[in-house]
């Protein structure tokens, strides 16, 4: 595969002062942290609102005028936690980073990104910028960012009362592909049928996929992409890793998963993470001790890695780097409350809760279990989708719930239906009530597992930040 410059090259483009975004910076910054000593937020939105209200032309001017690289990450799932071993893998490769840590990846996110690329005068102060961009958002702001990388993660059905179906979403996507500046890379998960497919007529596309001998999971009614993307034929798999996503190929027109530049070809799991092995086209393999769970890891890894190489930094600084990555908030990260051990599990649609419930499987039987959903522009109206969600593999496992937020009712119901032990579940809307009365049920020494969308779930760290118990959701 082809590197751009060495671990420690710096790119040279003009860093010259703007005194209207240093103005815009101030005036974010000020926003931002009026919003957090208020007890607002992280103001890791209104610090862009503010600063594109005074220069409103800030992302073209901080990212593609300037020439800053930028790796912008988009798709369906696992933005954040692919953003974030990209950034390490920078880092520490001798970079200077510019990253929207904290998941704010709508148009006015990435506003307050480009502050952080510009320092006090408005002179750049970044060598690159890894931007995760929602995608409903990433076509309207292509040109402004002008990515040197494109990564593409998966197409799943999310939010359908804001992101239409698939085959759209899978479009906006690709018309963003097709509009990256030449000499620009483009990462795609192969083991996505619809995601492999994006634009064919790229001159750089570079493709990951997970290389393993066995299934990790089974197609279910469930399932998305499960015909070709070519002719509609149902799609043949030799392997199913995640949802609809494998080694597919095509019994009708023979269209299959293209092959892979980065693979993975082991993944092991311990108490600590998991161990990752990365194979190269043309490059030694190298392998990685995550310190987070579940399978999803290795394809946001894996992306990270082709991402991160296309910008010259070698395999084996990714993979050291990959190995202090912590999960980010919600992203199955753990704190202890009251002598109980609490773990955040955000999931949004039925490809996350797959994953979600792939790791509580392996937890000790007899946990605690809290569900929270609730519809917002944030979290969208449409909750069909709980319906398939596999909540019965849980049902064993767990010895009191919860379910809480403006869909208690329709959990309850969806509980129901997959016949749990209704006297074992309580139904409290109110999000911080429910969370304060499921840890106080919790034993001593015993587990509680919060599975939760974006909204709810932040409001809940929130509150587990006021009282000691962990970081606020913008400090990942």
């Amino acid at each position: 595969m082809r590197g751009a410059s060495p671990d420690n090259a710096r790119v040279t483009t003009s860093t010259a002062p703007s005194a209207r975004l240093g103005l815009a910076r101030a005036a974010g910054r000020v926003a931002g942290a009026a919003s957090r000593v208020g007890g607002r937020g992280g103001g890791t939105a209104i610090s862009g609102v503010v600063a594109a209200w005074v220069e409103p032309d800030i992302r073209r001017r901080a990212f593609a005028d300037r020439g800053l690289p930028v790796i912008a990450i988009s798709g369906s799932n696992g933005k954040t936690t692919t953003a974030g071993f990209a950034a390490a893998a920078l880092r520490s490769a001798g970079r200077r980073v510019a990253a929207n840590a904290a998941g704010s990846n709508m148009i006015q996110g990435i506003s307050a990104l480009a502050l952080d690329t510009v320092d006090v005068i408005g002179r750049r102060r970044a060598d690159v910028a890894v931007a995760e961009v929602d995608e409903a958002a990433l076509l309207a702001i292509a040109d402004e960012l002008r990515p040197r990388v494109l990564v593409v993660t998966n197409v799943v059905r999310d939010q359908l009362d804001r992101f239409g179906e698939l085959y759209a979403t899978a479009g906006a996507l690709e018309r963003a592909a097709e509009r990256q500046p030449s000499g620009g890379t483009l990462v795609l998960c192969a083991d996505d049928p619809l995601v492999a497919g994006i634009a064919p007529g790229h001159p750089d596309r570079r493709f990951v996929g997970l290389d393993l001998p066995e299934s990790h999971d089974r197609i279910t009614s469930a399932a998305d992409s499960i015909r070709c993307p070519a002719c509609r034929t149902a799609l043949a798999y030799r392997t199913v890793q995640l949802g609809h996503l494998g080694d597919w190929s095509c019994p009708g027109c023979g269209l299959a998963r293209p092959p892979l530049d980065v693979a993975v070809t082991s993944i092991a799991r311990d108490a600590d993470g998991t161990e990752i092995t990365f194979r190269f086209r043309d490059r030694a393999a190298v392998a990685s001790h995550i310190p987070q769970l579940g399978l999803h890891v290795a394809y946001d890894a894996a992306l990270a890695l082709a991402a991160v190489e296309a910008l010259g930094v070698t395999p084996k600084t990714a993979a050291r780097a990959f190995e202090a990555v912590r999960p980010a908030w919600g992203r199955l990260d753990a704190f202890e409350a009251l002598g109980r051990h609490v773990i955040l599990a955000f999931a949004k649609n039925p490809m996350s809760y797959r994953t979600v419930i792939g790791v509580v499987e392996t937890l000790p039987p007899g946990l605690d279990l809290l569900l929270v959903h609730a519809s917002s522009p944030v979290d969208g109206e449409d909750f069909g989708w709980l319906w398939d969600v596999e909540y019965e593999r849980l049902r064993r496992l767990v010895a009191r719930t919860t379910v809480s937020g403006s869909k208690a009712g329709e959990l309850a119901n969806r509980l129901a239906y997959a016949d749990w032990p209704m006297p074992t579940v309580t139904v409290e809307p109110d999000e911080i009530a429910a969370f304060e009365a499921a840890l106080r049920n919790t034993p001593d020494g015993g587990t509680l597992a919060v599975v939760s969308g974006y909204s709810p779930l932040r409001r809940i760290v929130e509150h587990a930040q006021r009282q000691g118990w962990t970081r606020h959701f913008w400090e990942s």
